[in-house]
């Protein structure tokens, strides 16, 4: 079967059973289950190669998700047909409290490294001498900087998946390598005559990846991991295989270990065998050498091009290509007579500290920043690196003016590896990491378990901005027409330095910036105006405290009813609450300690936002709707509003937890079907306004 008859099934599958990923799907009778689900499977599997493997997706991302999804659905009615290599069996919900050890089947040793032309000559003179053979083919390939698995296959299925280990013996991680989709859960050895195969292999994450990883922890005051490869090992061996499938990671195989069954000649066959098998592997960056000079030549050339590519190596592989030389060559007592490692040369440089300044970021996290005298680093000039903050400063023992060793964490991040102790001056300072803050001099506050220190005041200059435009936003105060654009010109004109300041705007302040006319201008002032009834729980949210999303902000209105109560409130009253924890608790009550904060409250209340729980919220406590169908009163993004400012909940779908469906025009017959099957209760929307009435 060819890419064509892939694609065109997988439209044939769409547009039969009208799947899109916001419809749920139709329920099928048994018989057209079975005759449907290996099919689905099947596309399933082969967009994963496609997207994963390939890098090639075929199809888009809403219509990956329907056929995912209509695939869960069918699972779910039946689950008595799933099989462990489903698609949907990738991703295990039970934790593990420890990882069991594992016995690989052949041993996962190291590779004796060379570093330069003679290395590489001297280990092509042992392999002939030993072999006894004039010519040599090699194989060469990149070497992945990431960490060490290996794969059992047995009758076609994944049955294992285990770390390194020693070498010797490794932890089993099954469950969370089959989160990971370039490892296939059904593999066809059999059509090779293989019954039982063990793979060594890579978990690794591609650059991007981890910068992107990286800039989000900065923005969230963690600390950064220092490479891909350390990302990458810590993930496999995380407890919830559910927090595993979160991560980027994919899967390169790269040597068939253990074989029963197996009559390929070379490593090159065996690559390319698992290359068609639908694994990632070395395959296109792969090379046969029939001399040294060739190797030699091919490894300078990948030196070269090294950076261009999307994942960290940091070297080339050489193997002998006949697998029958193998047990000629033998081992050491660490590693494999018939292969090496080049390693290409360490992107680091060493320079000068000359001082630390301290910047706050957008979301309140204070970030120590080293300048540097500047130095050229893999083509790129480095005037200054980020310290993240003070552990990493006291553990990496670095002060002012000290020498540091530089590295492209990721061949992206400049980041400080160590600094050279004995070369510090005897007029070395030590970093003093601020108490207050650097932009407006508040109090600094850092929470237990975290590396950050931050400033939590909601006026402060340096994150006005961000939380103006969060104030702002949809799920806080609704207020149209004040996006990026606006807040950040509200602030240069020194019209907006906190959102109490936004009650405060008339039209002819709006009327003289650029981007307003009349209209706009009192367009906006209506929004201002508006936002000031939506409500409580609206107001919590919009204040942007930290571990405070929108569930939490309407737990606690519905708790306190008036934020002056939430503002007295002890951290144990806070944690009589559902889901608020010790972190959260502590989060709130830092939150209204800060006398610039209980200032900015009452410029709220005397402007008229209301900060008082309304009288009807609570009113539907407990009750889930599901709509179907138009409705004529509003749309269902406005039912939904209105219900939840009831207490109520709205799902997408029924469920047992469904306490009506509410039905308008044109409804799908599939939630009514199903809402009629487990006896759920179905209304108008006449009867629906009235119980909102």
């Amino acid at each position: 079967m060819n890419d064509k008859y892939f694609i065109d099934k997988t439209k044939e599958i769409l547009k039969s059973y009208h799947l899109t990923p916001d419809k749920n799907p139709p329920h099928l009778p048994k018989e057209e289950a079975l005759k449907v689900l290996e099919t689905i499977r099947e596309l399933i599997n082969y967009h994963d190669y496609r997207y994963y493997v390939l890098n090639q997706p075929v199809i888009s991302d809403a219509e990956y998700d329907a056929l995912y999804h209509f695939l869960k659905s069918i699972e779910n009615v039946y689950p008595e047909l799933i099989t462990p290599d489903s698609p949907t069996q990738r991703v295990s919900s039970d934790i593990s409290s420890h990882f069991e050890e594992v016995k690989h089947l052949a041993p996962m040793l190291s590779l004796d490294n060379t570093y330069n032309e003679e290395d590489l000559k001297d280990f092509d003179r042992r392999v002939k001498e030993l072999s006894k053979e004039e010519y040599i083919e090699y194989c060469v390939e990149p070497k992945y900087d990431g960490a060490g698995i290996s794969l059992l296959y047995e009758n076609d299925l994944f049955v294992r998946g285990a770390t390194r280990g020693d070498g010797e013996v490794g932890e089993d991680v099954t469950k969370n390598l089959k989160t990971i989709k370039t490892i296939p859960l059904k593999a066809s050895f059999s059509k090779y005559d293989i019954k039982l195969v063990e793979i060594r292999g890579e978990v690794i994450i591609q650059k991007e990846d981890f910068k992107k990883i990286n800039e989000e922890r900065m923005q969230e005051g963690l600390s950064v991991y220092a490479n891909p490869r350390n990302l990458a090992a810590g993930s496999i061996r995380l407890q919830d295989p559910k927090e595993v499938a979160k991560r980027p990671l994919q899967a390169l195989v790269y040597q068939i270990t253990y074989v029963e069954g197996n009559s390929s000649k070379t490593h090159y066959e065996n690559i390319k065998m698992l290359h068609k098998l639908g694994f990632k592997t070395p395959f296109e960056y792969m090379k046969l050498c029939k001399s040294m000079d060739e190797v030699i030549e091919y490894c300078k050339y990948f030196e070269s091009i090294r950076d261009t590519l999307p994942y960290e190596i940091d070297g080339m592989v050489i193997k002998v290509n006949g697998l029958s030389l193998y047990d000629k060559l033998g081992f050491t007592s660490h590693a494999p007579r018939w292969a090496s490692a080049f390693k290409f040369k360490a992107k680091q440089a060493t320079t000068i500290i000359q001082d630390v300044l301290f910047s706050v970021g957008r979301t309140g996290n204070i970030t120590p920043v080293a300048k540097l005298e500047p130095v050229s680093l893999g083509g790129v000039t480095i005037s200054s690196v980020s310290l993240f903050n003070e552990d990493f400063i006291r553990e990496k023992d670095i002060h002012i003016k000290d020498t540091a060793v530089i590295e492209r964490a990721g061949e992206v991040i400049p980041y400080v590896v160590s600094v050279v102790k004995e070369a510090r001056p005897h007029d070395a300072k030590s970093i003093v990491f601020p108490t207050h803050c650097p932009s407006c001099g508040s109090k600094l506050v850092r929470t237990p378990g975290e590396a950050a220190w931050r400033c939590i005041n909601i006026s402060c200059p340096a994150q006005v901005v961000l939380r103006i435009k969060h104030y702002a936003s949809k799920d806080a105060m609704d207020i149209k027409g004040l996006g990026d654009a606006v807040a950040q010109l509200l602030y240069d004109a020194k019209l907006v330095n906190n959102i109490a300041d936004l009650y405060d705007l008339k039209i002819f302040d709006l009327v003289r910036l650029p981007r307003f006319a009349k209209k706009s201008a009192q367009n906006l002032i209506d929004a201002i105006n508006t936002s000031k009834t939506k409500g409580l729980s609206r107001v919590l949210y919009g204040l942007g405290m930290r571990y405070v999303g929108l569930t939490t902000a309407k737990k606690l209105s519905l708790a306190f009813k008036d934020i002056w109560k939430i503002s007295k409130a002890s951290e144990e009253e806070l944690m009589n609450i559902e889901d608020i924890g010790d972190v959260v608790a502590r989060s709130i009550r830092e939150f209204f300690d800060l006398e610039q904060n209980i200032e900015i409250i009452k410029r709220l209340e005397k402007a008229g936002v209301v900060l008082k729980e309304q009288e009807h919220i609570g009113k539907l406590q407990g009750i889930q709707f599901v709509f179907t169908g138009a409705l004529s009163c509003c749309s269902r993004e406005k039912a939904k509003e209105i219900v939840e400012s009831f207490g109520a909940n709205v799902s997408e779908s029924i469920s047992k937890h469904t306490s009506y469906l509410v039905v308008g025009q044109d409804p799908g017959s599939t939630k009514l079907r199903k809402a009629n099957s487990i006896g759920i209760k179905t209304i108008t929307e006449e009867e629906f306004l009235k119980m909102i009435e």
